[in-house]
Parts: C-alpha cells; sequence; structure tokens
C-alpha cells in the first residue's frame, strides 16, 4: 500500500511526526510532498494556528509538551512563524527524499536556526551537496515542482500539514498518528458503528462567510 506525507517546514508538528513516519516505511511505500501551508490555508480561506492570538502561545507549548514527552529534541527558530519557501525549494533541489528532508528539518527545529532565504540555508545546502544555494532555489523547475505538489495536495483534500494520504484516508497532524496505525490493523473500521453514522451525518447549521 502506497501512501503520501504531505508536509511544510513551517510546522513544528511534522517534525514531531517525521521519526514516525520514517518507521511506517516498513509497513508503507511513503512518498514525501513539500507543500507550502499558507496556500493550503488560504484555499480554504483560514488563518494558521499561529496567527491567532491564544491559539499561538497555546500551541507552542503543546509543541513543546509533546517533543519532551517524546524524548524528541527541539528548540523553536529564531521566529515563528517564517516564510518556508526557501526551505522547500532547498529540500526538492535536493531530490526531496529523506536525507534532504531531514537535514532541513534538524536545521530549523532540532538545532533552532533561521531557514528562511538563501543565507540562512547554506549549512545545510552544502552538507546536501548544494553549494550555491540562490540558484538551486531560483530554479524555474523547483519552483514549479512546488507549485504542482501543493496544487496536487489540494485536489487531494489536504487542509492542514503534516498529513497521511493512504488508501483514501487522510490522517492530519502529529497526533493523528496512532489513529493512523489502528486503521492499518483494521482497514475496515471506519466503515461500521458509529463511525459510518458519522460519514453521513447532516450540517445543522453553518456559519456566513
Amino acid at each position: 500500500m502506497s501512501s503520501h506525507w504531505y508536509f511544510d517546514f513551517v510546522s513544528p508538528f511534522a517534525y514531531l511526526q517525521l521519526p514516525a513516519v520514517l518507521a511506517l516505511r516498513e509497513r508503507l511505500a511513503v512518498t514525501p510532498v513539500p507543500i507550502l501551508f499558507g496556500a493550503i490555508l488560504q484555499h480554504h480561506g483560514q488563518l494558521g494556528p499561529a496567527e491567532i492570538p491564544g491559539k499561538r502561545d497555546f500551541t507552542y507549548r503543546m509543541v513543546q509538551w509533546q517533543a519532551e514527552h517524546a524524548g524528541r529534541p527541539l528548540r523553536f527558530p529564531p521566529a515563528h512563524p517564517f516564510n518556508p519557501v526557501a526551505a522547500l525549494r532547498l529540500c526538492l533541489a535536493a531530490g526531496a527524499d529523506w536525507t534532504s528532508i531531514v537535514t532541513i528539518f534538524d536545521h530549523l527545529w532540532r538545532d533552532g536556526r533561521a531557514g528562511d532565504d538563501a543565507a540562512s540555508l547554506a549549512e545545510p545546502a552544502a552538507r546536501l551537496g548544494i553549494d550555491d544555494v540562490a540558484a538551486a532555489i531560483g530554479s524555474d523547475a523547483v519552483k514549479g515542482a512546488l507549485r504542482a505538489n501543493t496544487e496536487a495536495a489540494i485536489r487531494a483534500g489536504v487542509f492542514g500539514v503534516p498529513t497521511l494520504a493512504v488508501g483514501g484516508q487522510r490522517f492530519w497532524g502529529n497526533d493523528a498518528t496512532p489513529m493512523l496505525l489502528d486503521w492499518l490493523d483494521d482497514p475496515q473500521r471506519f466503515e461500521r458503528g458509529e463511525y459510518a453514522r458519522l460519514a453521513d451525518l447532516p450540517v445543522g447549521i453553518e456559519r456566513r462567510r
């Protein structure tokens, strides 16, 4: 069974989920897909959690709490949210393989370094064999790949990051990892009982936009 992992480097929850995704490859063929979270939010007419006062503080505490409980080293970058386009393009320029993904995530979220332009990404780029970062992230092919990935994610129904899409199901967020593992053990789980009723639950009221 194949799956896609949609992620953006701006998301600390994607960094926290990364070890589980790497381990999941023993059961699934996982294709990593770097996407621009801001474009997903814009498509759905939403603000990001860090853009909402109160929710921002809670989200950051939740991130730190999850990291501590998982024993995962984590240090926030100098500013957040930051523009992740340069990091995403660097990942794509390096082949968007697991080595490039881990390298960039560690730079940003393990070491707490900036990564919003070519200069701040020089160190991870060098480890990935890229000397001219500006040229790599300015490539038309790389820019087009990021746009194509993001558009494909929208068509696939992705509404947040990280998202694991597998078998017609979407599992959003680091805290959905146990739910995914349960579903893999029982792929008919959501077709029975209360799950089946929820799929057809009518909308009681809608807010005007």
